[in-house]
């Protein structure tokens, strides 16, 4: 049976995903909790970015983030994301590519 919060809840993970800087993000958050200088290094993007890509991340509370002192650590907000993201690292989709050119565009069917 399908409510309001579970459309919701697919929304926003749907729209988490559809960032490439987005999707890093959770796939490192996966493994470990991260801090943003770490994840920014990583992933290859300014700070700035992160923090902004990590606000939005926050707001569709797929993340969580932990004051340490002064630092602040970041984690999946529920460890059953880290699973749906394992779960969807292990589908084999067959693509049409004249329907969807690129993963990093907007454009598709």
């Amino acid at each position: 049976m399908e409510t309001t919060v579970h459309r919701d809840a697919l929304t926003r993970f749907g729209y988490a995903l559809s960032d490439t800087t987005r999707t890093q993000i959770l796939m490192s958050l996966r493994s470990a909790p991260g801090y943003p200088s770490e994840l920014a290094e990583q992933i290859g993007v300014s700070r700035q970015i992160l923090s902004n890509h990590l606000a939005c991340l926050r707001g569709c509370g797929l993340v969580v983030s932990v004051r340490e002192g002064r630092h602040t650590r970041y984690e999946l907000a529920d460890p059953r994301i880290g699973r749906a993201l394992d779960d969807l690292i292990g589908l084999v989709l067959a693509v049409d590519p004249s329907c969807c050119p690129s993963a990093d565009t907007d454009e598709c069917c």
